[in-house]
């Protein structure tokens, strides 16, 4: 019987591209019909590998998958994984870290350059009210010599400060497993979370979600921020405290905010969020462009295909696996 691969979810037109992958290595591709727990808690069980994008493949899904032997994600992080019980199972889990840097890098500056130059209210202005119908008295920045914070310096804040440094910005971050030199290599000034917050005119968030990152921007650090600054947010929606966001923004402690993720991952279009004016939403689609999907697809499916092989994937996630007594793969730490 030929090995299976179970996807979960996806976003995209269709799988093709992960079924061509898979079937140069004799296995099988079959798709959820839903991504909630009972259906991949069902399916789960006879397949040895999962592919998954935001579904969450929780506890009860990974223990009842009794055969897999790898768990890859669709994407950057691994946060809708539940990783530590596939490590205690000897279950190899892949991601794929790098495949939009340039995607996400251009939406932070497209949600930032909207923003800056009221594209939005001067569009809609034209249209309803006629040419020349606004009075120039929003604030619009000179962007040259202000400043962007960027909290996570991996590869797409690095990506963000190079585009940023090309519009003049002055670029601070705040990342504790970045040290000063290698910030300063850059053109990049290394500070902590406080002052990153203060001197910023612009600040764009790029870390993932564990227990320290959560709600890292609540009440406290949204009063540090500029009444003239703007938050992105093309990272995880867990990262805002959005209770503390929401009066933020209706008291103009802080100008205005640029949301492509949300706590909820699918939020109603009632969300009180978006029925601020000093909000700009899109969603969750940072990461997309044809090319970046495509490669997802590809690569995602590769690094299965990879460890059904036995063959060492790119990016392993859980280091610790290949070190396990009883693993389900047959990967060497060699």
């Amino acid at each position: 019987m030929p090995k299976r691969v179970l996807i979960t979810d996806y976003v995209w037109p269709s799988v093709e591209p992960e079924r061509e992958v898979l079937a140069q290595i004799g296995v099988e591709l079959v798709v959820a019909p839903s991504g909630d727990e009972a259906t991949l808690v069902s399916m789960a069980k006879d397949v040895d590998g999962i592919l998954t994008c935001f579904a969450k493949v929780n506890e009860n899904v990974v223990r009842a998958a009794e055969k897999c032997m790898v768990i890859g994600r669709f994407g950057v992080g691994v946060d809708n994984i539940a990783v530590e019980t596939a490590t205690e199972l000897g279950i190899a889990v892949t991601y794929v870290p790098d495949y939009c840097i340039d995607e996400v890098s251009d939406h932070v500056m497209a949600l930032l350059l909207t923003w800056n130059r009221r594209i939005v209210p001067l569009d809609r202005s034209v249209r309803t009210t006629g040419w020349g119908s606004v009075p120039l008295t929003m604030r619009i920045m000179r962007l040259r010599g202000k400043t962007m914070g960027i909290v996570g310096f991996g590869r797409i804040g690095r990506s963000v400060a190079l585009k940023a440094q090309a519009f003049g910005f002055d670029v601070l971050t705040y990342d504790p497993y970045v040290d000063v030199e290698a910030a300063a290599k850059q053109g990049v000034r290394a500070v902590d979370l406080q002052t990153l917050l203060r001197e910023s005119e612009f600040v764009t968030l790029h870390t993932p979600v564990t227990p320290e990152t959560g709600s890292l921007i609540g009440r406290a650090e949204l009063e540090m921020m500029k009444p003239e600054a703007f938050l992105i947010n093309c990272a995880r929606g867990a990262l805002i405290d959005e209770d503390a966001l929401y009066d933020a923004l209706t008291s103009g402690q802080i100008a205005g905010a640029g949301l492509d993720v949300l706590v909820d991952l699918a939020p109603p279009p009632n969300d009180r969020l978006f029925q601020l004016d000093n909000v700009l939403v899109s969603p969750h689609t940072a990461f997309f462009s044809q090319e970046a999907v495509l490669e997802l697809e590809q690569r995602a499916a590769g690094e299965v295909a990879s460890v059904l092989q036995g063959k060492m994937p790119d990016n392993l996630v859980n280091r610790d696996v290949l070190s396990h007594p009883n693993p389900r793969h047959s990967l060497s730490a060699v």
